[in-house]
């Protein structure tokens, strides 16, 4: 007999968003199941072992309470936990790695610890019920309503069914918007549909998706020797070189991410070089006092790691697990070439005291438990943000578009890596923006609601709406929509369409500290 739970809310994807959905939905009092299909909940921050990217004045605007809380409480934990030097000790903004990509970068596991605590009132009063290691499989509609969620136990094969009046999608790929034949987009759109400059100027492409890639941290010790196995495909990816990259993707010369000029990259600071250890430094073991940590600890998610030969959702089974896969090769091939044959600048080869840190991402293999996925399957929504909306080129100086539905704030360039389609970086300059409500609301379920990359975006705006602390808000707020709705008894575009309760949910997301606006679009 098939197990049946029932909640208020149901949130499928234990992603950054959907952490941040369930932790609004629990503080309104909402009984909440949310399951996720790997051991650790936290998405991008904790499973696919990615420190935060954030904008440059995230420490003094910028993002809701609870994402500030988060990093708050990340600095806090080494700070109760760590023999820190004075020097960090005093620091008021703490950054563990000192990384040179963001503001704050740590260690995944902390990420967790931090993600446990804020839920852990609602989990231990028993509001917020957490299903790790369970995956969706199938999803019962009846017309433009769910039914119920089936998922099943991927340690016990046991089946779970789940109803709710609401059900979020905070799956890393959209995977419900398949499963309960949703309306929604992959890929890449073509200029005729979206009007973007930087769109596909022939026809759409709807597996052409950003590279994905799996994360791995390592650290150095010098005189040792930590080399691992040849991977089985090394010699292929020893090899490889794609149409548009500069040199073999086992290498130190890469395309600039805006410009593609051949830009040559080192593994430590070297002077003309940029380096990559630093870049997404996780540890920085001058902030501790002297024997806790024997190097830095790095994390790797570079260029050279970033996998591109193929999609891992739209296509099938025997296809996704093959480029899985090769992606672990990729990322097992670069850490071998960087032990093995990597020039260094005294002349010699290879880095064999680079350590692979397999405690730090929690697997028996040492790369993160999921890879990186910078895109979903998007919504058609009642609203599709364009680059028409946030580019800086386009827009001038007005600022990117002010919506009046705005249900919070973010701001990161468009970011695209290379692409299954075989295009190279598209990097552009973007104003801070808003989240409109109408990006979350799809054009025709009623009870379904995208709570993380899933949006309604495009191929290219999804570049700048993927990032860490804008997927929290867009999972808190959605988190608080679905609550509002069921308190108020109406469907979640409603709320869009009748101005008192668009005024009414603002409030709401106000109060529970979130920013609808940029301090400059607050003068306009």
């Amino acid at each position: 007999m098939v197990k049946e739970l029932n909640a208020d809310i149901v949130i499928v994807g234990g992603s950054i968003g959907g952490c941040a959905a369930a932790l609004a939905a629990s503080k309104m009092g909402k009984k909440v199941i949310m399951t996720e299909e790997m051991l650790w909940i936290g998405g991008q921050l904790t499973n696919q072992a990615v420190p935060p990217d954030e904008h440059p004045w995230i420490e003094q605007f910028g993002c809701t309470r609870s994402y500030r809380e988060f990093r708050n409480g990340i600095m806090n934990f080494y700070r109760r936990n760590f023999p820190l030097t004075p020097e960090a000790r005093e620091k008021v903004n703490f950054d563990p790695g000192n990384g040179g990509v963001s503001r704050i970068c740590h260690e995944p596991k902390v990420a967790l610890s931090v993600i446990q605590d804020l839920l852990a009132p609602y989990v231990h009063s028993g509001k917020l019920t957490i299903l790790t290691k369970h995956k969706p499989i199938h999803v019962e509609s009846a017309g433009d309503f769910i039914r119920f969620v089936r998922v099943q136990s991927l340690e016990t094969s046991n089946e779970i069914v789940l109803t709710a009046p609401y059900i979020l999608d905070a799956t890393e790929c959209g995977d419900l918007l398949s499963l309960a034949e949703v309306e929604y987009v992959t890929g890449a759109e073509s200029q005729s549909e979206t009007g973007e400059e930087h769109a596909l100027p022939g026809d759409a492409d709807s597996l052409d998706m950003q590279a994905i890639t799996y994360c791995f941290a390592m650290d150095h010790l010098e005189g040792e020797n930590h080399t691992i196995d040849r991977p089985a495909d090394y010699d292929f990816w020893k090899g490889y070189q794609a149409d548009f990259w500069p040199g073999k993707q086992l290498g130190w010369v890469s395309p600039h991410y805006i410009t593609h000029v051949p830009t040559t990259y080192s593994l430590f600071p070297s002077k003309g070089k940029k380096d990559r250890w630093i870049y997404r430094r996780i540890i920085d073991k001058g902030n501790f006092a002297p024997g806790v940590f024997d190097s830095d600890i790095t994390l790797v998610n570079w260029p050279q790691n970033d996998y591109w030969l193929g999609p891992i959702f739209e296509v099938s089974e025997e296809e996704r697990n093959k480029h899985l896969y090769q992606a672990k090769q990729l990322s097992l091939s670069l850490l071998y070439w960087l032990q093995t044959e990597s020039p260094r600048p005294d002349g010699g080869e290879g880095y064999p005291g680079l350590r692979l840190r397999k405690d730090i991402v929690g697997t028996e293999d040492g790369l993160a438990m999921s890879p990186y996925i910078r895109e979903s399957r998007r919504i058609k929504a009642e609203y599709t943000i364009v680059e028409q909306d946030i580019s800086a080129k386009i827009r001038g100086d007005r600022g990117a578009k002010v919506f009046h539905d705005s249900v919070g704030i973010g701001c990161y360039r468009t970011d695209l890596h290379p692409s299954t389609g075989n295009r190279n970086y598209i990097d552009l300059s973007s104003w801070p923006f808003q989240i409109p409500l109408g990006s979350l609301l799809p054009v025709r379920m009623e009870n379904l609601l995208p709570a993380c990359k899933n949006i309604g975006t495009t191929h290219i705006t999804n570049g700048s709406y993927r990032l860490h602390p804008v997927e929290w808000n867009i999972g808190e707020a959605v988190g608080y929509l679905a609550s509002y709705c069921l308190e108020k008894n109406i469907p979640p575009r409603n709320v869009r369409s009748n101005q008192q309760h668009l005024n009414d949910y603002q409030k709401l997301l106000t109060q529970e500290g979130i920013e609808l606006t940029w301090p400059k679009l607050r003068t306009v």
